[in-house]
């Protein structure tokens, strides 16, 4: 049964407690925002005036050995860490037909019936390790965001085989696998831009807890009134963001730096075979 768009409370138990998400309030037929989702105006993205992002992605295949564009490629993530802290790489060892074949699994998933996806919501998941929902604490959000998502945490991957979703398990180990080494590469240029030489056992406690999750945002009626994913900073070192086509990735500048002014939006569009790149707060720590 369809929520009651204009009962806060009626939306809250369909989307969130029913496992229904956003998705199945899109479904449902609605032609406006309901003003749950309705962010104040100081916390939306002033996307008309957004400075679009254009340097070049950063090659990943030039570190490789000792060769002349080695420093400079280490310099160029230097700079992107220390100044905006994201950046876009290629070349990054991640076969390009996972990354295509990871959108299409996050589509189908998402596309399931909502019964389906509702197994893993919070309070019934099989494991603390996996979670489906939406806003990510919504009983304490004055305005809930448009997006669904399923989230996992990896510790071995005979616990990701028993409990992650059917549907794109084996994907997304494949994902972890193969995006490892490119991590440990950063790493290594930007510790080594402190003077510190990690060695294995220093990258692997970096890198240690992986966190995976895929985030589904549905077409809105009105996109200007509301945000996917507000305002935040990503624990960790790096998180690394696979796009897909349509975009939406918008970085606001926290200081005054070559991209722009303090309190500017950058918006990062979607680069073909592109991995984005963002530093995240055990890393700014360091």
């Amino acid at each position: 049964m369809a929520p009651n768009l204009e009962d806060r409370n009626s939306v809250f138990e369909f989307v969130v407690r029913q496992g229904n998400g956003v998705k199945g309030l899109v479904d449902s037929g609605l032609s406006t925002v309901p003003e749950a989702y309705v962010q104040p105006p100081e916390e939306r993205i002033d996307k008309e005036n957004a400075i679009k992002y254009d340097l070049p992605p950063i090659d990943l295949s030039k570190l490789d050995g000792h060769g002349p564009d080695h420093d400079e490629v280490a310099n160029q993530i230097v700079r992107a860490v220390e100044t905006l802290g994201f950046f876009q790489v290629v070349n990054h060892g991640v076969p390009l037909h996972l990354l295509e074949s990871l959108k299409v699994s996050a589509h189908y998933f998402f596309s399931l019936p909502p019964q389906r996806k509702a197994v893993y919501l919070a309070d019934v998941s099989p494991s603390p390790l996996v979670k489906y929902g939406t806003s990510y604490i919504p009983e304490k959000e004055k305005a809930l965001g448009w997006k669904d998502y399923i989230l996992m945490q990896y510790t071995n991957d005979d616990e990701a085989l028993q409990y992650w979703p059917q549907e794109i398990k084996e994907l997304l180990l494949e994902y972890l696998r193969s995006s490892t080494g490119m991590v440990k590469k950063l790493l290594q240029v930007t510790l080594g831009n402190l003077g510190v030489k990690p060695d294995d056992s220093m990258i692997d406690v970096l890198i240690g807890k992986k966190m995976l999750s895929m985030i589904f945002y549905p077409i809105c009626p009105n996109p200007d009134l509301t945000l996917g994913v507000g305002r935040h900073s990503d624990i960790g070192t790096f998180t690394v963001l696979l796009q897909d086509e349509v975009g939406g990735l918008y970085v606001k500048i926290e200081q005054d730096t070559g991209y722009g002014k303090k309190g500017d939006w950058i918006l990062i569009p979607p680069t073909p075979n592109a991995l984005v790149i963002n530093v995240g707060d055990m890393l700014q720590s360091i």
